[in-house]
């Protein structure tokens, strides 16, 4: 059995197509949600999975051993960030080396890094009259959104389009790929 978990700060509907895809599959599941906001809907989203939420803070991330411990206790094959926004400390990448993916909303490296996240990314895409977007699955190292890339899924813009309807294209994009592209890291 390989096991997941899954990081959310959010809503969690990456974190849902992912355990509602793995539901019934005999060879992986979603064994943890970890969350650094205790209001985060992902934990309501999880408890309907019965997957186990763990919460956490800072400290407890960043500056000690503790989330790394509680993976490595679990046997955890993948971590995915799904809606995550702390930095992945170096301890955690260094215990799960190229184990760590996460899902970029847009092509990267265009709107990437630091505070590049939700509607802020699809704002800049917008701006800059781009002619198409997309989502990237990476591999995560010590930096915001320069691991290897897995792979992209690219949507065309409109000239219409606004930062609200590019993100709903976005997520279907997400919703689409995303469980799939886990499946073959865990089956390669």
């Amino acid at each position: 059995m390989k096991n997941i978990a899954i990081f959310a700060s959010g809503s969690g509907t990456n974190a849902q197509k992912i355990m509602e895809y793995f539901e019934k599959d005999s060879n992986v599941q979603v064994s943890l949600i970890l969350v650094n906001n205790p209001k985060a809907g992902v934990i309501q989203r999880a408890e309907k999975f019965d997957v186990p939420v763990i919460k956490f803070n800072r400290q407890q991330f960043s500056h000690s051993d503790e989330i790394v411990d509680i993976l490595l206790s679990n046997q955890i094959d993948l971590v995915v960030l799904a809606g995550f926004l702390w930095l992945v400390p170096q301890n955690m990448v260094t215990a799960f080396p190229n184990q760590i993916i996460n899902i970029h909303p847009a092509l990267l490296p265009k709107y990437g890094g630091k505070g590049m996240y939700g509607h802020r990314v699809h704002e800049a895409v917008i701006a800059a009259k781009e002619k198409e977007s997309g989502i990237t699955i990476h591999y995560v190292n010590e930096k915001y959104d320069e691991g290897n890339i897995i792979a992209q899924y690219k949507c065309d813009i409109s000239p219409t389009d606004t930062p609200d309807s590019l993100a709903g294209n976005i997520h279907k994009l997400e919703h689409q790929y995303f469980p799939k592209v886990i499946e073959n890291i865990l089956n390669s």
